[in-house]
């Protein structure tokens, strides 16, 4: 389908082909559902809440639901106000949330709805809570959103309540998937001390079949907890694109102190996560732990000479990306094209510098590779075409890339539309790693199976 990509690279002032993001409202309503009993609620028309919410079910397998105000022509014209009022009195009648996540679209924003007031202005039930997020899809991108919607939440929800602070860690784990935010609970508990994780959508988005249909599973961060996250001693904001502003407001608002980290994808990555662990508490690390390490280390070992030299081509999510490029220079092999479609040190970007967190990495390694924030699949298959690579690694879009280019794809990150499972088992952490090793390693294996004449067939590799 890509075939006629040409390979000549012109400069484009403008224009996007071929998106490697998406909207900043897909990422609001995944944060939203992190939270128990809350109903995700797009101010906007019909046909934006339904293709967020399809895009969602399709790389979760699960059913999402949402409202919307349902703009039509007048609204369009005069505002929401009263499409929202009228929503949030039907959503708490009918569907009975506890928490009501409110974020805007294109079409709202650009009316310039003062949903703030709004809100102030509607019948909320006593005991229920309406809390939002400007999510313009003209900035930014979905990590965007899910950054802004963590940051209402601590905006509306959380509370320093204690003259000192408790023991305990909040966690905020960015856009990953359900699997992954199980695995760092897991790890969490594993070191011995209390924290709370929000959002959470283990529980949500992997909740178990029932037979019986139901608008809010048993999982999400509770609201209480989420209030509760002001009185904590630290914010472990992992990934500074989608943690670290919600950290930083914490911090201003209940002067909870932040540490932003890196994704925890990898040996490096998730050496940093458990050291700041134990450094503010004063935790050992178990043993169990140190043996899942070392049997990551291990398979490592074992199978460098699959990995050594392989050229790669990588694109997603920032946060993502660079907790993966970190981890495939550990494994010895060359990230030659890395891109984001997500702005980084640029108008509509969260925080941070992509371009420059990535080249330090590669500098460092003595790896000369293209860099590229705000990027296109267009521009990446160029590259690709100027100069060929082993593997590419990437969401189902890269797909068609991997097919024109006849090259091995690995899927990670959002979304993954054309397989299952991906999103209940984990990238982040030492299991984790050892999955993306088997996944890379496979890929490049077939190939080698694939490509190998009749006497070099082996069966042993």
């Amino acid at each position: 389908m890509l075939d006629c990509t040409p390979k000549n690279i012109m400069e484009r002032s403008g224009g996007v082909i071929n998106p490697a993001k998406t909207c900043q409202p897909i990422g609001a309503i995944y944060a939203a559902l992190g939270i128990h009993r809350c109903l995700p609620h797009s101010h906007g028309s019909q046909g934006c809440c339904s293709y967020h919410r399809s895009h969602l079910t399709r790389h979760f397998r699960e059913p999402v639901f949402a409202s919307t105000s349902s703009f039509t022509e007048g609204a369009s014209v005069f505002g929401g106000s009263a499409n929202l009022k009228t929503a949030i009195k039907n959503v708490f009648t009918i569907y009975d949330p506890d928490v009501m996540a409110v974020h805007t679209t294109c079409l709202s924003e650009t009316i310039g709805d003062d949903i703030p007031t709004i809100i102030k202005g509607a019948e909320v039930p006593e005991g229920k809570l309406v809390i939002h997020a400007n999510t313009p899809s003209y900035q930014g991108s979905h990590i965007t959103g899910f950054s802004n919607m963590v940051k209402g939440m601590v905006s509306y929800l959380s509370r320093a309540t204690l003259e000192t602070k408790k023991d305990q860690a909040n966690i905020i784990p960015g856009f990953v998937n359900p699997g992954d935010m199980r695995e760092i609970k897991r790890l969490a508990g594993a070191m011995g001390i209390d924290f709370i994780m929000f959002p959470d959508t283990s529980g949500v988005m992997d909740s178990p079949m029932t037979g019986e249909l139901t608008m809010f599973p048993r999982g999400g961060a509770r609201v209480e907890d989420i209030a509760d996250a002001g009185n904590s001693r630290i914010t472990l904001a992992l990934g500074s694109y989608a943690s670290s502003d919600a950290a930083r407001v914490l911090d201003r608002k209940c002067g909870v102190s932040e540490l932003v980290l890196k994704t925890p994808i990898g040996i490096r990555a998730t050496d940093e996560f458990l050291m700041a662990i134990r450094q503010t508490f004063t935790k050992k690390v178990p043993y169990a732990l140190e043996e899942e390490r070392g049997q990551l280390v291990d398979i490592m070992t074992d199978t460098h000479y699959h990995f050594h030299g392989k050229r790669v081509a990588l694109f997603g999510d920032p946060d993502v990306v660079i907790g993966m490029t970190e981890f495939l220079l550990g494994l010895g092999m060359e990230p030659v094209h890395v891109l984001t479609g997500t702005p980084g040190g640029a108008i509509g970007a969260t925080v941070g510098d992509f371009e420059k967190e990535v080249r330090e990495m590669l500098e460092a390694a003595g790896v000369k590779a293209r860099v590229k924030a705000g990027g296109d699949l267009f521009q990446l298959q160029q590259w690709i075409k100027n100069e060929p690579v082993d593997l590419l690694i990437g969401n189902t879009y890269g797909k068609y890339i991997a097919r024109a280019e006849d090259i091995p794809f690995v899927r990670v990150g959002f979304p993954v539309l054309d397989r299952s499972c991906h999103s209940y088992f984990p990238i982040v952490g030492y299991r984790g790693a050892m999955r993306l090793v088997e996944m890379i390693s496979g890929a490049l294996l077939d190939r080698a199976d694939r490509d190998a004449a009749e006497e070099d067939f082996e069966l042993v590799m």
